[in-house]
């Protein structure tokens, strides 16, 4: 072997980049899945961009997604995350958005993936984003609800929490109307050792009573059907605590949504929803929904209005 006074260093090591979330689409570009590098995953349907699932490392799956949710893109996802846009259940009062779909048609349109990122200096979260605007609704819908707007979702997966964001605005030159709501649809154990804390001495309506107004008296529990449209005298601050057999399993935080639904169909009603499976599931699921209801937010045009919700498991 020859010595040769000058030859080269060797080559300074490359500082590895430390493990990122891994994003893919399935096959038939209907679902987007994200994985942290520590075992955490979301799952978002572009059909309504849906989440329906969010587990944890150990593949603990944490919303409820029936088993006869219909999947093909015919009607709203059962389960998940449906998002509520730009009005609440059937809203007859509310001449413009009286003749769309219950619930609107955000949670039934196409959206479109628009990007991945993590927070700056972070490898332990992701965060996808979704776009809706009035472009990509169908001639019909467009013609019931002629109004411009973008809506922009952000969902956010970090190792205990899932964060989901709403930002909307005014595209056009015609102000608008709209309520929003995340309906999410938590899995539990069994409903009847439910506790839903932070709803004490809220006023509520109670539609499974002739939407007669009463006061929640201490923690929320379930022992019937229950649907309910609560205002937490905390506004949208307070947060909520979902406790299950007297252990506080998971958080929610509000932002800009001072209104709270709580759902539960129970054996009967479930039994005659053709998409609520199986029919005994009820008792596996409890829907905590937050949302702006009234009075209806107002947008100018050019005006923009963000919601959010924080789930943390404790």
């Amino acid at each position: 072997m020859v010595d040769r006074p000058n030859k080269p260093s060797a080559l300074a090591s490359t500082p590895r980049l430390p493990p990122q979330a891994q994003v893919s689409t399935s096959d038939d570009n209907a679902t987007v899945t994200a994985v942290l590098p520590t075992g955490e995953s979301v799952e978002v349907r572009l059909f309504g961009a849906t989440v329906t699932s969010w587990k944890t490392a150990t593949g603990e799956e944490k919303l409820w997604l029936s088993e006869a949710a219909v999947l093909d893109g015919s009607k709203a996802i059962r389960g998940g995350i449906p998002l509520v846009f730009p009005r609440f259940a059937q809203a007859p009062e509310h001449e413009p958005t009286v003749k769309l779909p219950q619930h609107g048609f955000a949670r039934t349109s196409r959206w479109e993936l628009l990007g991945k990122s993590t927070s700056e200096g972070s490898s332990s979260n992701v965060k996808l984003d979704f776009g809706l605007s009035s472009e990509n609704l169908d001639a019909k819908t467009q013609s019931l609800w002629p109004y411009k707007f973008g809506l922009i979702y952000s969902v956010m997966l970090d190792p205990d929490s899932l964060n989901t964001t709403l930002v909307i605005t005014n595209e056009g030159d015609e102000p608008f109307e709209f309520q929003a709501l995340f309906h999410t649809y938590f899995k539990i154990n069994d409903i009847t050792s439910i506790e839903v804390a932070g709803l004490e001495g809220a006023s509520y309506i109670d539609k499974v009573d002739e939407l007669k107004t009463k006061t929640q008296q201490g923690p929320l529990t379930i022992s019937s059907e229950t649907d309910s449209i609560f205002q937490p005298t905390s506004g949208s601050e307070g947060p909520l605590v979902i406790s299950e057999g007297g252990q506080p399993r998971l958080r929610i935080v509000r932002e800009n949504l001072p209104h709270v639904v709580v759902w539960n169909p129970w054996a009967d009603t479930a039994a005659g929803m053709a998409d609520f499976g199986p029919n005994d599931g009820y008792k596996n699921m409890i829907c905590v929904e937050p949302g702006t209801l009234k009075p209806w937010q107002k947008l100018e045009k050019g005006d923009t209005y963000e919601v959010a919700q924080t789930l943390t498991l404790l």
